[in-house]
């Protein structure tokens, strides 16, 4: 998804999100990734955005085109999720905008006959079995390395937020983790995850990069796993922080909350005001704590590295973004969002009530409501 400069009113933006194969009448993931691909070019055509076969064969992620306003990016996730609905359909399945499978088979799900994801299980073998997992991933563009390090310097203290905010992923085999994003928790498990390391400028992130690739653990750049990071594809700044939404609407609410705080972050950056570098164990803790409670408890402010609550912490993020939002013309629509997200929860808040009220077959239904504009 290349992005470069601005359109319309604001920096340029792209989404890509994850989806988990399930079968319609078990909800267990099943390895229909190639049935739904193929389905895909008959339901999307060649209307613009990506479908591709993601680690394991059960999963399946769509991009968007590069979008310049949010209501292009709702446009565009809207018409994917609807065409993947009708994909997995076609195939036998649902796509589940879940960020983990909630059940697990006695077998394992094939990794997808591709050389890096065989030496990946090679490797890690049940790590590798387990990323039945999905994320939104929000690439905002960056005019340049230095000054997108620069920015995502800037950002870093405030990503358990985004983690909180976007947790939808509170059952796991069968089971509720008591946490919010049990994703988070998964890649966790990596070595290189949770918080990307400070870097001022480029060059540094470059040796920080370096220098966890010459310990030979890390096998490459793909596997720089944080929750956010330059983009060794494209011009941007690509943020990996929340789970995949049940909605559109939640996910284009998040989207604009991240790219104007990139956009902040440059600002800032050309600026030179100095950027915050809270001590790692301090954002480790804070994004722990956001995964497990998501927004119903309090969250770590990123300002004062104490306790408050998460409603207030979520509306400090908001203020904190609010001119750059104010800019692109997206302050109303992602003010609503936001609230929504408060008063009706995140994506676990709805998962666990769905099964409260109807189990299974409520939480399918919730999973795979494909077109939701709004919760």
């Amino acid at each position: 998804m290349p992005s470069t400069g601005t359109a319309g009113n604001g920096v340029t933006l792209g989404a890509e999100e994850e989806y988990v194969l399930l079968d319609p009448r078990s909800g267990l993931p099943v390895p229909s990734a190639a049935k739904v691909e193929d389905a895909a070019d008959v339901e999307l055509g060649s209307a613009g955005g990506d479908v591709e076969r993601e680690l394991l064969q059960a999963q399946i992620e769509v991009a968007t085109p590069v979008c310049g306003e949010l209501e292009e990016l709702a446009e565009h996730l809207t018409r994917l999720r609807d065409g993947m609905r009708r994909a997995a359909l076609r195939s036998g399945c649902l796509a589940a905008a879940t960020g983990a499978a909630p059940l697990a088979g006695d077998t394992a799900v094939p990794v997808t006959p591709k050389q890096r994801y065989e030496d990946m299980l090679s490797e890690a073998a049940l790590l590798v079995e387990e990323q039945l997992i999905c994320g939104m991933h929000v690439h905002v563009a960056v005019p340049g390395r230095s000054l997108g390090a620069g920015a995502l310097a800037r950002i870093r203290p405030w990503l358990p937020v985004l983690v909180a905010l976007g947790a939808n992923s509170p059952f796991w085999q069968g089971k509720d983790t008591g946490f919010a994003s049990w994703r988070t928790v998964v890649f966790g498990r990596w070595p290189a995850s949770g918080s990307p390391p400070f870097a001022e400028d480029a060059a540094q992130y470059e040796q920080r990069v370096e220098e966890l690739l010459a310990t030979g653990v890390v096998p490459d750049r793909h596997q720089l796993y944080w929750h956010a990071r330059l983009s060794d594809t494209y011009p941007t700044l690509e943020v990996r922080a929340a789970d995949v939404q049940l909605d559109a609407d939640s996910a284009v609410t998040l989207a604009g909350l991240i790219r104007g705080l990139v956009a902040t972050g440059l600002d800032e950056a050309r600026a030179g005001e100095g950027a915050p570098n809270p001590p790692a164990g301090i954002l480790t803790a804070a994004g722990w704590h956001a995964a497990r409670h998501g927004l119903t408890d309090v969250l770590v402010d990123p300002r004062s590295g104490r306790p408050a609550p998460a409603g207030r912490v979520a509306e400090r993020l908001y203020d904190h973004v609010a001119p750059a939002l104010r800019r692109f013309g997206d302050h109303g629509r992602v003010a609503e969002g936001l609230h929504r997200l408060l008063d009706g929860g995140t994506g676990a808040v709805r998962q666990r009530a769905a099964v409260r009220s109807g189990g299974l077959p409520a939480l399918l239904d919730l999973m795979t409501a494909g077109t939701a504009g709004r919760p």
